[in-house]
């Protein structure tokens, strides 16, 4: 589900589960690989990409109500909270949108520094208004601190998809590149970047942030 691998000082999280989307299993592999860049030592930058034309439709929704209904009470939390551990990691992060970054996956590219996504096909959306599914309070404080609130208001009220130039044009995403050019440009962005001292890049997230990192990683469903 998840292929860990460095290019140098950059480790490339490369997620390997069709549509990525989040259920116990993936969750726990993607635990395990940041538990690995955490641990590591030097300089380090983390890239996320997905496979094909998704980087992650979000949430598993089939798995929530089927095997994994069980969960569903004790998942969620645990999904917020790696989206939290995510947006206050103490090193340097990149989104490779290589495709579609729906729902719980556009939220999951928030979380990341910066983002480069794919100029040709792909969306951004965050459809929760026409799948009936309010925010958690960390998620709504994820959107405002990366979007601000003109633009999330937009996004979570209309449901609308945004393509990569206009993802851009709105500040979702730093660039929109050629879908070869997806990856390479986001190590080019974090490869720079690796060498800033972890304890100091992890306050000033915690600056900028605090507030989301600290409602996500509560669990808070309301």
């Amino acid at each position: 589900m998840i292929d860990l691998t460095r290019q140098g000082s950059v480790f490339v999280l490369a997620m390997q589960a069709g549509e990525n989307r989040f259920n116990r299993p993936f969750l726990t592999a993607l635990g395990g690989a940041l538990d690995e860049v955490e641990r590591s030592g030097g300089p380090a930058a983390l890239v996320t990409v997905g496979a094909e034309k998704f980087y992650s439709n979000g949430l598993d929704l089939d798995w929530l109500t089927g095997a994994g209904a069980a969960e569903g009470p004790g998942f969620i939390p645990d999904f917020l909270a790696a989206l939290g551990r995510l947006l206050g990691l103490p090193l340097p992060t990149v989104a490779a949108m290589n495709g579609h970054a729906f729902a719980g996956g556009g939220m999951l590219a928030l979380t990341h520094d910066f983002r480069v996504m794919r100029a040709d096909r792909g969306f951004f959306c965050l459809p929760e208004v026409d799948l009936g599914m309010p925010l958690a309070p960390g998620m709504n404080a994820l959107i405002a601190a990366k979007l601000g609130r003109r633009i999330a208001t937009d996004l979570l009220l209309t449901g609308r998809r945004v393509g990569g130039e206009e993802a851009v044009a709105l500040g979702i995403v730093d660039e929109a590149v050629a879908a070869d050019a997806v990856l390479p440009r986001a190590i080019a962005r974090a490869e720079p970047l690796a060498a800033k001292d972890r304890a100091t890049y992890g306050t000033l997230k915690r600056g900028l942030y605090g507030p989301a990192i600290d409602l996500l990683t509560s669990g808070a469903l309301r």
